[in-house]
C-alpha cells in the first residue's frame, strides 16, 4: 500500500487517506469525532500512527498539520445570524426547502407543480423546473456534488434536473400513488423513493432505470435514508415499523418493530453503527444496525415525536415534538443532556448545525430558534415569518440558515 495523498473533512472532523493498493485507488477515513481545540496534536498523531500503517514518521508532521487545522476551525466562534433576504418563492403554497452542500443555491417545492433554483446571496431565481402535472412535494440536491436535482411529486413520479441549466434527465415512473420522500445514494448514483403506495423504489441517475423496487411495509412510506456507506436504506412507514434494506440486492435486512404509532423519520449516524427513529407513539428509539435490535427508547415527550436526527458526529440525538419542546440525548449513555423550552406551538423540524454546538428549530408559532447544546439556552429567536414554520436548515459551513414557512416565504439568515 501506497499513501498517495490526505483530503480534510471538516464536518464531522477527520482525515481521509487516499493511496494505492494492487495498482487501485483507494481510500478510507481517520474520524476524529472526540476532537477538541484542547487536544494536544503531538499525542494525536503518535495514537494515529500506532493504528494506521499508512501514516510513517515521514508523514507525521503533515498529520500534525492537518489536526491544527481542523482546530483551528472548532476554534471559531458561532456568530450571531441576522435577516439577510426574503424570497416570495411561489403563488401557491411551499412544500419544502433545500441547500446545496455550499449554500450557494437553494431549492424550493411547491403546490404549483414546480421545483425553483436560487441564488443564496442575490435572492435571484436561477431556474424554474417546469414539468410535474401535481405538487412537487419532495426536493433534494446531490450533495456534496450539487449538479443534479431530484424532485418527488404527487403525481406519482420523480424526475432528475440538471443543477446548472434546468434540463429534465430523466422521469422515474412506477409508483402507483403520491411520492412523499427521496433522497440520493452518497454517491449520487442512485435516487431513493417512498411513496404512499407502500412501496420505496431505487433508481439508477445514469440510466433513469428502476434498480430494485423495495415491498415489504403495509402502509405509506414517509421517510427514508441512506448511510454515509450507501450500502444500505432505511425506510420509516405509517405501519408503525423501520425496514433496512441492502442496496445491492433489494432484499429486506431487518423490521425494526416496537413503535406503537406512525414513523416520523429515521435516520443513520455517521459510522452506521446506530439508528434513531421518531413515531407518534411519543417516542424516540435508538437501535443497533447490524442486529436490528433496539438499544433504548427515549420516552421524555409529552405528545407525538415529529423529527429525530444525528448530529454529523453521531454522537448526539435530538428530537422535536408536538409538546413544544425539544430533547438532545448522548447516543452513548442515553442520558438527556438538554430539554429545549421556549416554543410556543409543536416542533415539526430540527437540526444540529455542522460544528454540533447548535441546535435549530421550527415551529408552528411561527418562529425558529437556535439553541445552545450544552446548556439548552435559547441562544436566538428567528422571527418575522407569519405562519407555521416547516422547515429550516443549515448549509455546510454553519453559516447560513434558511427558514420556510406556509407564509409561502423563505427567509435566508446570515
Amino acid at each position: 500500500m501506497k499513501l498517495k495523498r490526505f483530503y480534510l473533512r471538516y464536518y464531522p472532523p477527520g482525515i481521509i487517506l487516499e493511496y494505492e493498493k494492487r495498482g487501485y485507488l483507494r481510500s478510507k477515513s481517520i474520524d476524529l469525532f472526540d476532537l477538541t481545540p484542547k487536544t494536544n496534536p503531538d499525542e494525536l498523531v503518535e495514537e494515529i500512527r500506532q493504528s494506521e500503517p499508512l501514516i510513517t514518521e515521514c508523514r507525521a508532521d503533515q498529520v500534525k498539520q492537518l489536526i491544527l487545522r481542523l482546530q483551528q476551525k472548532q476554534g471559531q466562534k458561532n456568530h450571531r445570524f441576522c435577516f439577510f433576504k426574503e424570497l416570495k418563492a411561489h403563488v401557491l403554497p411551499l412544500t419544502n426547502v433545500a441547500f446545496d452542500k455550499s449554500g450557494s443555491r437553494l431549492i424550493t417545492g411547491s403546490y404549483d407543480r414546480t421545483c425553483r433554483v436560487w441564488d443564496t446571496a442575490s435572492g435571484t431565481e436561477l431556474q424554474t423546473l417546469n414539468g410535474h402535472k401535481n405538487v412537487v412535494y419532495a426536493i433534494a440536491f446531490n450533495n456534496p456534488y450539487g449538479d443534479k436535482i431530484a424532485t418527488g411529486s404527487f403525481d406519482k413520479t420523480c424526475k432528475l434536473w440538471c443543477a446548472e441549466t434546468g434540463t429534465c434527465f430523466h422521469t422515474f415512473r412506477g409508483h402507483m400513488a403520491e411520492i412523499v420522500c427521496l433522497a440520493f445514494s452518497p454517491q449520487s448514483t442512485l435516487v431513493a423513493t417512498g411513496s404512499m403506495d407502500c412501496t420505496a423504489k431505487l433508481w439508477d441517475v445514469e440510466t433513469g432505470e428502476e434498480v430494485a423496487a423495495l415491498c415489504g411495509h403495509t402502509a405509506e412510506v414517509i421517510s427514508l435514508c441512506f448511510n454515509t456507506v450507501g450500502n444500505q436504506l432505511l425506510t420509516g412507514s405509517f405501519d408503525h415499523t423501520v425496514s433496512i434494506w441492502d442496496v445491492a440486492s433489494g432484499r429486506r435486512v431487518h423490521t425494526l418493530i416496537g413503535h406503537r404509532g406512525e414513523i416520523s423519520n429515521v435516520q443513520f449516524n455517521w459510522d452506521c453503527t446506530l439508528i434513531v427513529t421518531g413515531s407518534m407513539d411519543k417516542t424516540c428509539k435508538l437501535w443497533e444496525a447490524v442486529s436490528g435490535k433496539c438499544v433504548t427508547t427515549f420516552v421524555e415527550h409529552k405528545e407525538e415525536v415529529l423529527d429525530v436526527c444525528f448530529d454529523l458526529s453521531g454522537q448526539l440525538i435530538a428530537t422535536a415534538s408536538a409538546d413544544g419542546t425539544a430533547r438532545v440525548f448522548s447516543a452513548t449513555t442515553h442520558q438527556c443532556l438538554a430539554s429545549l423550552v421556549g416554543h410556543d406551538g409543536e416542533i415539526s423540524k430540527i437540526c444540529f448545525s455542522p460544528q454540533g454546538s447548535r441546535v435549530l428549530t421550527a415551529s408552528s408559532d411561527k418562529t425558529a430558534r437556535l439553541w445552545d447544546v450544552q446548556s439548552g439556552s435559547c441562544l436566538q429567536v428567528l422571527d418575522g415569518h407569519t405562519d407555521e414554520i416547516f422547515s429550516c436548515a443549515f448549509n455546510y459551513e454553519g453559516d447560513t440558515i434558511i427558514t420556510g414557512s406556509k407564509d409561502n416565504i423563505c427567509r435566508i439568515w446570515y
